[in-house]
């Protein structure tokens, strides 16, 4: 049971259909995901992070039009976080949103440093990709 979510976005001087191109290739979360660590590699056809938890599978949804990026990560524990994501067009640029789910347990002081993190991630995407 969720309890509680909190949406964080930023918005990206850049068309939606190339920030999503970019963020849908797991090869390029290293770059702006912190979270998933320093490197990731396509193992048996999953996509495997060693992030700072340990190795981590991650699962994105099939390419789609719609602009969303939801993920699974499957931690070393076995434990499956869903997290939901969207590249959404804003002229002729995009606001990327990312829905942080609060879990079961989860104290307020961790979920706001989850939150911190998500939000640091989008910045360095935003700073990768942004025209501006």
């Amino acid at each position: 049971m969720v309890s509680g979510s909190r949406h964080i976005s930023t918005a990206i001087d850049r068309s939606a259909a190339d920030v999503y191109a970019y963020a849908a290739d797991p090869a390029n979360l290293p770059a702006w995901a912190a979270g998933v660590g320093r490197s990731i590699a396509k193992v048996g056809g999953r996509w495997v992070a060693d992030s700072p938890m340990g190795p981590v599978v991650i699962a994105f949804v099939g390419r789609n039009e719609l602009g969303v990026l939801d993920h699974d990560v499957t931690l070393s524990s076995g434990e499956t976080v869903y997290n939901p994501m969207r590249v959404i067009a804003d002229g002729t640029g995009c606001e990327v949103v990312f829905t942080l789910r609060r879990r079961p347990g989860v104290t307020d002081q961790d979920f706001e440093r989850d939150a911190e993190a998500v939000a640091s991630d989008l910045a360095t995407l935003k700073r990768r990709l942004d025209r501006r």
